[in-house]
């Protein structure tokens, strides 16, 4: 751990405190009131309003001060870094960061570190983690073999025959998406072979732009087989041009993210698969870990953490098709 990491919240004790003896210094911090600043891609996304509802909750449970902030519908660096730099200069003890691009934000996670602020990645993360206490995210990579697995079965995969299948994304960096692509693609070329990625398109996180590349796709490749829409406003946009063409069954449709709505499409047959994640849970436990470091300087196990994925289809059960449902303010 790096000494520019300590927090704020034992920095300003001062050097009496510190004198004192660390058992002061920690019950001195405890009662102090922490602000944690949450700083998340496009924030009208239902993953992360099911992350905000998490993050609302640990905070209150521990008694700090939340500060959620993110574009309200843009996922970009050009929109993010300005408001993580307004939020920076609001002087919180720590930042929960979903870095849109691992190479554009990795100068604000330096600038925050610089300032005392204690910083974790969720979802998504800087190429550089050294100066980050924690990284929280879901399996992606197994995530995209998922994918894979439940296309070729909805497409009733045979060996020596070509399938034609597509990918939408929200961000050609975003690490969250780059790797469900690694995952997807790399399971499609070692046990489906016969399926062609024939092209891939960005979102930007909009449902809408989602929703004209596959219309665009339909026209390009009549023959398609399969879209894998890498996350939930792919999947959204994915849904309604097939419904908007009367395509629902006759083309494969595997997404990410248990929004409301596309969870009730399963049952509709307009998704074959979703890839459900537990945003909620990540942001929990960002929180938790935080403030467990800031109050008493307790390091995680583990500086990374990996949490499972689900598959939710025709198959899951009522039960758990609820229990996986993002669930937002």
């Amino acid at each position: 751990m790096k000494l520019n990491r300590v927090g704020k919240a034992v920095a300003a004790l001062g050097a009496v405190a510190l004198a004192a003896g660390l058992a002061g210094c920690a019950a001195e911090a405890e009662d102090e009131t922490l602000s944690i600043a949450f700083v998340m891609g496009a924030e009208s996304d239902p993953f992360f309003q099911a992350m905000k509802l998490g993050a609302e909750q640990e905070a209150e449970a521990q008694g700090v001060e939340l500060i959620w902030q993110g574009d309200p519908s843009n996922y970009s660096p050009e929109t993010q870094i300005p408001i993580v730099d307004n939020v920076l200069a609001q002087d919180p003890d720590a930042l929960v960061l979903i870095p849109t691009d691992p190479t554009a934000l990795q100068a604000t996670v330096t600038k925050a570190v610089e300032a005392g602020i204690v910083v974790a990645n969720v979802d998504t993360r800087v190429g550089d983690l050294s100066d980050v206490l924690i990284f929280i995210t879901g399996d992606n990579e197994d995530g995209g073999a998922k994918a894979a697995d439940a296309i070729a079965g909805a497409i009733g995969y045979t060996d020596g025959e070509s399938y034609q299948v597509v990918i939408g994304l929200t961000s050609p960096t975003a690490t969250t998406n780059v790797a469900r692509q690694e995952g997807f693609e790399s399971t499609i070329a070692s046990k489906y072979p016969g399926i062609q990625i024939v092209d891939v398109a960005y979102s930007e996180s909009n449902p809408e732009k989602a929703s004209t590349n596959v219309n665009n796709w339909l026209t390009k490749y009549p023959d398609l087989d399969g879209i894998f829409a890498i996350d939930g406003t792919n999947a959204s946009g994915a849904a309604a041009a097939l419904e908007s063409n009367g395509l629902v069954g006759q083309v494969a449709l595997v997404g990410y993210d248990a929004y409301p709505d596309n969870v009730a499409k399963i049952e509709a047959g307009i998704f074959t698969a979703l890839i459900a994640q537990d945003p909620a849970a990540e942001a929990r436990l960002a929180i938790r870990t935080l403030v467990e470091y800031l109050r008493n300087g307790t390091e995680p196990s583990e500086s990374e953490v990996v949490i499972p994925n689900v598959t939710l289809d025709s198959n899951t059960s009522s039960d758990d098709l609820e229990k996986f449902t993002y669930v937002a303010n």
